[in-house]
């Protein structure tokens, strides 16, 4: 099993270039921490770009996962190195109950008016800004017929052909608590799905922490499955990688990625002008039909392909959210768990 660590692969996107640099405020300038991998390329399509031509700014991005922007944040707190941070929600709530967001006035946003309403943040402190998923990601010349239940994941016979996430990232964790409920555990107990996520380990290829790390496994027929994102899968499939989406009979696990403005951002004002390029109709149709990406903006029709990828529909009754609230508590203790009990 190889297990890919993200602090050592880190890079920041600048605003003309992918490539390496360090992250420094100058003036006219806005640093995004963002996702890496594909997400950040359609992240520079879709937002970036308007963002840069309309406000005359440059964005510099700084990509690592929902943990890793957690971290920056307190570890430059009141003086932060990141104007706009991308974080799943269990993670936002986290760093907001630490006191470390600002209150933003969404409803001066242009696109306010159009975007659902619960994708704000009642204390207007962080705002989801798609709907996305936890699924099966397969290979469609490796696995037929198509998997239908997390349970395939535990089949022997694909032994050696697995990829999981790991707890840092959010597929690893919403992995760990579907197992859990599927074993009939609750979220205040997670016994089953850690000692069943821990018999597992020995069938596992890559504990992944960055989410584009499998999609080379995916290219050269390495694995069969993996718990995964739509969009994700997605990007790489369109790129020709032989990947499929399955939503599991037990219900997908929904993702509410959010963005929000660390406390004490010396360029609130232009962070909030990125937000709602971010959330407006254009950004939205864009991130969608190239990020498969499920859009909040209520004036966003989809296509009839990504409606086939992203959670709509049937797959979309079938979400299921476990409480946020609960999982920013409990999360750390499940941390130091999957570290001794899975992860060694």
């Amino acid at each position: 099993m190889t297990i890919i660590g993200h602090r050592s692969a880190r890079l920041v996107l600048a605003a003309t270039v992918f490539g390496a640099a360090s992250v420094a405020h100058a003036s006219g300038e806005l640093v995004i921490g963002t996702f890496g991998g594909s997400f950040a390329a359609d992240t520079r399509t879709c937002h970036v770009e308007a963002f840069e031509k309309a406000t005359g700014a440059k964005a510099i991005l700084t990509l690592g996962s929902s943990v890793d922007m957690a971290a920056k944040i307190r570890a430059t707190k009141g003086n932060p190195e990141i104007d706009v941070a991308y974080m799943d929600i269990s993670i936002a709530k986290q760093i907001k109950a630490e006191g470390l967001l600002e209150t933003l006035d969404f409803k001066s946003l242009a696109s306010y008016p159009q975007v659902a309403r619960q994708a704000f943040d009642a204390d207007s402190q962080f705002v989801n800004f798609m709907t996305a998923a936890t699924v099966i990601a397969y290979n469609p010349s490796m696995v037929s017929p198509p998997p239908t239940s997390w349970n395939d994941l535990f089949d022997p016979k694909w032994k050696g052909k697995i990829a999981i996430g790991d707890i840092t990232g959010t597929s690893g964790m919403h992995f760990l608590i579907a197992v859990n409920r599927m074993k009939g555990g609750s979220l205040d107990n997670q016994d089953a799905g850690l000692a069943a996520i821990k018999a597992l380990m020995p069938n596992v290829v890559m504990l992944y922490t960055q989410a584009d790390q499998i999609v080379q496994l995916f290219e050269r027929g390495e694995i069969a499955m993996a718990p995964w994102y739509p969009d994700r899968a997605g990007s790489a499939a369109d790129k020709g990688v032989p990947v499929a989406v399955a939503y599991p009979k037990e219900g997908a696990v929904g993702i509410q990625p959010t963005v929000s403005v660390p406390k004490g951002s010396k360029n609130k004002t232009l962070a909030m002008k990125f937000i709602d390029v971010l959330l407006s109709a254009e950004g939205q149709k864009c991130f969608a039909e190239k990020k498969y990406a499920g859009p909040v903006n209520t004036q966003v029709s989809l296509s009839d392909k990504v409606k086939s990828i992203v959670p709509f529909g049937a797959s979309y009754e079938n979400l299921w959210y476990p409480d946020t609230d609960a999982i920013a508590k409990m999360r750390p203790g499940w941390t130091e768990r999957w570290k001794r009990e899975v992860a060694r």
